[in-house]
């Protein structure tokens, strides 16, 4: 099951675990008011998983690929990994499921606090399109993940700060919207 944290102000290893003394958890309620949607899948069946076809279908996935992200496995990796951490946002919705290994997703509170989200394998996570976040991997150097689009996959990320896209004022639109 999926565990998430308030993270510590070090700038220590960006893959180890950076949890606050005494450690802040943040509950997948609190994840989901941020506009986070996470489901658990069986990711040692994900070729014909029902449940993953069917989320597929009724959020009109249409596109999706397998990336796997380790020094042997992707090519420029240290630049990879160092583009990844930078804080970023998408235009559009965001969504990974981890088919092996593991790793941490880290987004923005509606105070700009930092919450990291620890991945492994089974876990699935959406992140809205308008959100601040990055990705690093953990301590055991690798994910395998899934990586799905409504339609034709768009790889740009936009680097803070990009607060005038229309998808970042939609954002925090819906923070303000959940506020009330």
């Amino acid at each position: 099951m999926v565990q998430a944290w308030y993270m510590d102000e070090s700038q220590e290893d960006q893959r180890a675990p950076h949890r606050q003394q005494p450690n802040r958890a943040v509950s997948l309620e609190e994840l989901r008011r941020l506009g986070v949607v996470y489901r658990r899948l069986d990711a040692d069946n994900y070729e014909s998983d029902p449940c993953l076809k069917e989320i597929r279908r009724a959020e009109n996935y249409s596109w999706m690929d397998i990336v796997t992200i380790h020094k042997d496995k992707l090519p420029n990796y240290e630049e990879k990994i160092k583009t990844f951490y930078e804080e970023h946002l998408h235009l559009d919705d965001e969504i990974r499921y981890i088919l092996d290994g593991s790793g941490y997703f880290d987004v923005r509170d509606k105070d700009d606090k930092w919450i990291r989200i620890s991945m492994e394998k089974g876990d699935m996570i959406t992140l809205p399109a308008g959100m601040y976040h990055r990705f690093t991997l953990d301590e055991n150097n690798y994910v395998k993940a899934m990586r799905l689009f409504v339609g034709e996959p768009v790889w740009t990320a936009y680097n803070r700060p990009a607060d005038d896209f229309p998808a970042r004022k939609q954002y925090m639109k819906f923070l303000a919207d959940e506020a009330q």
